[in-house]
Order: structure tokens, then C-alpha cells, then sequence
């Protein structure tokens, strides 16, 4: 259809149009995901969607509705600088919708929610394209949205400490593989420190987890180890950006995790070895 169409389903509301069949109406918008217009893409697409989600016009179709949107991560998955990531990038976002969704109303059996977890969790890995605004074409975001479905999924009751923990690592994976010449610059540090928060609250780890894992990224994070024969701040930038966005985030939390006294002293240990010539 015409966007012409979808402006009309904006300016209502996004109240679900009655000319069409629902799963025609879902199918066009899965499309329209991957768009490299944003205003196709951002400006319609993912909000109806998301918008619908929200007020459960798919509540007995959720299944059908993620699982579409994981097929999409894997659209293109491998390509750098390619529109395809367009696709794996937006139906991530939506998958984020879904889960929110169930942590919201039990919609999901667990097993599910398990599947999807390992799905978005190889796709996050995976994922070659780290551009964060894409000239003409608007955000692409990868990394950004990928931290923001870890953050629904830490929230779902079918995961506990265990799943918690992976889910810290699969984060710290993510950052500590970025490659040095492509710095994480439009705000996913923050984006992940988000999702690490959202882990955080659920309080089932305590400090004999974190502390190592914290420990993990200012390793990676720090450039003052020896003598180089490159620029060392290149490769640590994202670390080190990471650590200081946790930092803030924890600080500042108005709902902060039960650990936050201990974690704060952690990241303050983490923070002075990874820029001790200035601390």
C-alpha cells in the first residue's frame, strides 16, 4: 500500500483499519521494517506495531508475531554496510515489544521465550553492521536496539540468575568485540548500561558474579597497560565509555538494584586502575 495509507493509520490513532485483514496489515509492516526510508520505517512501521502490541491487538497471536520478527534477525545477518541491517535492527526492536508484552500479561510459555532468548542473544553476537545514523536513511542502530531487547528479556519471570548472568556476558561479549575502528559513538554505551540496569534489578546476582565481570570490561578498557606501538585508547574507547555510562546509570537510578552499594565501590576500583594516571 501506499504510505499515503499508513499517514491515515497514523493520523487515527493507529487504530487497527477494518479494510483488511490483520495478517495482511502485519505482513506490509514486517516489510515496511526494513525500509530505508525512516519515515516508512521509524515513523510508521514500528510504531503501529509497537502501538498494537501494546493494547493486545496481538495478544493471541504473539507467538506468530515474534517469531516472524526473529526470522527477520537473520535477513542479510553477516553484511556490513548493507539496508539489510535495517531489518535484523527494527524487528529486534519489535521483539522487545513482545516480550515486554508478556512480562506485562503471562502470555508466553516459557520454553518460548527460552528460544527466542538464544536466538536474539547468536544474532546480537553476530551482527556485523554497528552503525548507529545512517546518512539519508536514519538510524540503523543494531547494537542500540539489540541492548534494548536484552533489557525486555532480562525482565521476563521465565529467567532467573543463571539466564541473568548469560545475559550479562552476552552484553560484555558485545562491547569487548567492537572493532577499534569503529567506535560505539551514538549513544549504545548508554543503551547497554540501560539493559545491564535492567538486569541488575531483578537482584538475583550478587558481587561474586559481578565483580569479575566489571573487572572483565576495565581490563578491556583500559589503555595505560605498557608500552604500545598504536593509539591505545582506539580500542579500549567503547569499554571505557561503557564503564563510565554504568557508573552514571547506577548512580543515579531512582530504582537502584539491591547491590548498589557494593557494585558502586566495584566500578570506583574498576574506573581508577583503567585511568590511573588521572586518578
Amino acid at each position: 500500500m501506499a504510505i499515503g495509507y499508513w499517514n491515515q493509520v497514523q493520523a487515527a490513532g493507529f487504530e487497527v483499519p477494518s479494510d483488511r485483514p490483520l495478517d495482511d496489515l502485519t505482513a506490509e509492516l514486517t516489510t515496511m521494517l526494513g525500509s530505508t526510508d525512516p519515515e516508512v520505517r521509524d515513523g510508521t512501521a514500528y510504531p503501529a506495531l509497537a502501538t498494537w502490541i501494546e493494547r493486545g491487538v496481538y495478544d493471541d497471536l504473539l507467538i506468530g508475531l515474534g517469531d516472524g520478527m526473529v526470522a527477520g534477525l537473520g535477513v542479510g545477518l553477516g553484511e556490513r554496510g548493507t539496508d539489510t541491517v535495517f531489518r535484523r535492527s527494527f524487528s529486534a526492536l519489535v521483539l522487545a515489544e513482545c516480550l515486554s508484552r508478556d512480562n506485562e500479561q503471562h502470555l508466553l510459555p516459557g520454553a518460548k521465550v527460552m528460544e527466542w532468548g538464544d536466538r536474539i542473544a547468536v544474532w546480537f553476537l553476530d551482527e556485523q553492521d554497528a552503525r548507529g545514523f545512517v546518512p539519508g536513511k536514519g538510524w540503523a542502530h543494531a547494537v542500540a536496539h539489540g541492548a534494548d531487547t536484552i533489557g525486555a528479556l532480562a525482565g521476563s519471570p521465565h529467567l532467573a540468575g543463571p539466564e541473568h548472568a548469560v545475559l550479562l556476558d552476552v552484553l560484555a561479549e558485545r562491547l569487548l568485540q567492537q572493532p577499534a575502528d569503529e567506535p560505539l559513538a551514538s549513544g549504545e554505551p548508554d543503551r547497554v548500561a540501560s539493559a545491564t540496569m535492567k538486569v541488575l534489578r531483578r537482584n538475583t546476582l550478587g558481587t561474586d558474579v559481578l565483580e569479575p565481570w566489571i573487572h572483565r570490561v576495565a581490563a578491556a578498557g583500559n589503555p595505560f597497560r605498557g608500552p604500545v606501538d598504536d593509539d591505545p585508547f582506539a580500542p579500549t574507547a567503547t569499554a571505557q565509555a561503557f564503564l563510565r555510562a554504568l557508573f552514571v546509570h547506577l548512580s543515579l537510578a531512582p530504582d537502584p538494584p539491591l547491590v548498589r552499594p557494593d557494585l558502586l565501590l566495584v566500578l570506583i576500583d574498576a574506573l581508577r586502575m583503567s585511568n590511573a594516571p588521572y586518578l
